[in-house]
C-alpha cells in the first residue's frame, strides 16, 4: 500500500489489557495511565481546552471513558498542530495525523471541536486565525485540491506525485472532493460566531472564500467539463476517475459534481448527495460570515444565491424511493434518474448531516434516510460480535468506523442506543486509548490507524454533547 492509500495504513494489534497487569485495587490513573505526549512535547496547549478535559472528565462516571476522553479530546492540539508565521500573520499547519499533510477537511474538523473555547483563549484563537488564513492560501493555490504541503514549493512525497493531473507544488493530493471546501466555511463561521474576531477575515481570505464557490460553480459544468480531471495507476477502481479522468455522465440539473467522497474514495455516480447538502448549509455560513464580518452584502448574496439553486436541485433531483413507500436522500445520483444508495462512515455522509449544520436530527426525511443507512440495506453496514457501525469500501468489508458509532451516537435521543454506542466505543479501542480509523466488526484487535486525530476530537465532541444533552448517561458505568 502507498502512504496515500489509507487502508491498512498503521494496521496491528494492541498489547494485552492493562487491567491484567495491575493488582486488585489499583487506581483508575495506575489502570489507565495517560496516552498523551510529555507536556513538553506537546505541539500546542490550550488552558481552556484543559481546563474543558478537566470540567468534563469529572462527570464522566466511567473510568475508562474518562480516561479515552482526557487522551482523545487534546489529541489535535497535542500531536497535529505547527504554530508559525507568515508575513506577520499567524500561520497553523494543522496535519491529519500518521500522514504528513494538512488535508482540509480533516484539519477543519479536528480544530471545529474547540471552537466554543475560542473566545477564552487568546492563544487558541491565533491556532484558529492560522489555520483559516492557511487554508486560504491552500485554495488560491489549487481549489481542486485535498491535501497540501506544508511549503507551498515543494512537490509533493506521497505517490499522488505520478497522478495524472494537473499537480502544483505545494499540492500533496489532487482528488477534487466538495466537502474539502464546505468544511473551511464552516470553520470559518464557527470561528466568527464564537468570538466575532474580525483578524482572519482580511482580504486573503476572501480571495480564497470567492474562489472556492468559483469552483462549485465550475463544478456544476454548465458549460463543459470544467478544468479538473484526474486519474491514477492503481489497481483499485476507487482510487481513479473514469472517462479520461472526469468521471461518469450527467445531466446538468444544477448540482455540483464531486470527483471523490470524504473517504478519498472515487464517486460512483457524479452527484455525491450528502456534499451537495452540505455545500448549501456551508454556503449560507460563508454568506454570514461575508455579511457580518466583512460588510461585504454582494459576496453574500452571491453565496446565497447558489445555495438556492442547489437546494432546488437537491429537491428535484436527489431524492430516491426508500422501498417502503417513502422517500430518502440517495447517496449518487446522475441526473438522469438513476441513483445509489449506501453510506460511508465519513462526514459528510447520508447518516451525518446533522453533525455539520446540512439536515435538523428530527427532520422526518433525515430520520428516514439515517435509519436506512443503519440497517442491511445499506451494503456497507455490518454487523459482528464486537459492535454494528458502517464503513465503506475504502478500508473493505466488515471493517467498522468508530466514526459511525460516534455519528449514531450523536443522532440519538435514545439513551438505549446511545448506551449501546457507548459500550462498543469503550471495547473496541484495542487498549490503546485511542479512536482509530477502522476495526474488524469481529476482532477489534485487528484496526487500521493508531493516530487518526479527526476520529479522536470526534469522540471529544460526543462526549461534550452527551454533557450537554444526557448528562445522566455520562453519570452511568459501561
Amino acid at each position: 500500500m502507498t502512504m496515500i492509500d489509507r487502508r491498512g495504513m498503521m494496521a496491528g494489534t494492541a498489547a494485552a489489557g492493562l487491567t491484567a497487569l495491575l493488582p486488585s485495587g489499583a487506581t483508575a490513573a495506575a489502570v489507565f495511565p495517560s496516552k498523551r505526549p510529555p507536556k513538553a512535547q506537546r505541539r500546542f496547549t490550550s488552558p481552556a481546552v484543559e481546563a474543558e478535559i478537566k470540567r468534563v472528565k469529572a462527570k464522566i462516571a466511567d473510568p475508562e471513558l474518562a480516561w479515552l476522553f482526557e487522551n482523545c479530546y487534546p489529541c489535535t492540539l497535542d500531536t497535529t498542530v505547527k504554530l508559525g508565521e507568515i508575513d506577520g500573520k499567524p500561520d497553523a499547519f494543522v496535519i491529519t495525523g500518521d500522514i504528513n499533510a494538512l488535508w482540509l477537511r480533516d484539519s477543519s474538523a479536528q480544530m471545529q471541536t474547540y471552537v466554543h473555547l475560542a473566545s477564552k483563549d487568546a492563544g487558541l484563537r491565533r491556532v484558529f486565525h492560522g489555520l483559516i488564513q492557511r487554508q486560504a492560501r491552500c485554495i488560491l493555490l489549487d481549489s481542486y485540491a485535498n491535501a497540501y504541503m506544508e511549503d507551498p514549493t515543494a512537490k509533493s512525497n506521497l505517490s499522488a506525485i505520478n497522478d495524472k493531473t494537473d499537480m502544483k507544488p505545494g499540492v500533496a493530493e489532487r482528488k477534487w472532493e466538495i466537502d474539502s471546501l464546505c468544511y473551511t466555511m464552516r470553520l470559518a463561521h464557527g470561528y466568527w460566531t464564537a468570538t466575532h474576531d474580525k483578524a482572519p477575515f482580511d482580504a486573503l481570505w476572501a480571495q480564497g472564500a470567492a474562489r472556492a464557490v468559483a469552483t462549485f460553480r465550475e463544478q456544476q459544468r454548465k458549460d463543459g467539463p470544467g478544468p479538473y480531471h484526474f486519474q491514477r495507476v492503481d489497481p483499485s477502481p476507487t482510487e481513479t476517475l473514469m472517462l479520461k479522468g472526469y468521471g461518469a455522465p450527467t445531466r446538468k440539473v444544477g448540482l455540483i459534481h464531486s470527483g471523490f467522497r470524504p473517504s478519498d474514495d472515487a464517486c460512483v455516480l457524479p452527484f455525491l448527495i450528502p456534499s451537495n447538502l452540505f455545500a448549501v448549509s456551508a454556503l449560507k455560513m460563508l454568506a454570514q460570515v461575508h455579511r457580518e464580518a466583512r460588510g461585504d452584502a454582494a459576496a453574500a448574496k452571491d453565496c446565497l444565491a447558489l445555495a438556492a439553486e442547489v437546494q432546488a436541485a437537491l429537491d428535484a433531483h436527489g431524492k430516491m424511493a426508500d422501498g417502503n413507500g417513502g422517500e430518502v436522500w440517495a447517496f449518487e445520483v446522475d441526473g438522469f434518474g438513476n441513483a445509489i444508495f449506501m453510506d460511508d462512515a465519513n462526514v459528510p455522509s447520508l447518516s451525518g448531516l446533522p453533525l455539520i449544520g446540512a439536515a435538523d436530527r428530527a427532520d422526518p426525511l433525515f430520520r428516514r434516510t439515517a435509519a436506512l443507512a443503519w440497517s442491511n440495506r445499506n451494503p456497507y453496514y455490518f454487523e459482528g460480535t464486537a459492535a454494528h457501525g458502517i464503513g465503506g469500501p475504502h478500508i473493505g468489508l466488515d471493517q467498522i468506523w468508530p466514526m459511525s458509532i460516534l455519528t449514531h451516537a450523536m443522532n440519538s435521543d435514545d439513551d438505549a442506543v446511545i448506551r449501546q454506542c457507548l459500550r462498543w466505543l469503550k471495547t473496541t479501542h484495542a487498549n490503546t486509548g485511542f479512536m482509530h480509523e477502522s476495526f474488524d466488526k469481529n476482532d477489534p484487535m485487528t484496526f487500521t490507524r493508531t493516530w487518526f486525530a479527526w476520529a479522536n476530537g470526534l469522540f471529544g465532541e460526543l462526549m461534550l454533547d452527551l454533557e450537554r444533552r444526557k448528562p445522566a448517561l455520562l453519570a452511568e458505568r459501561y
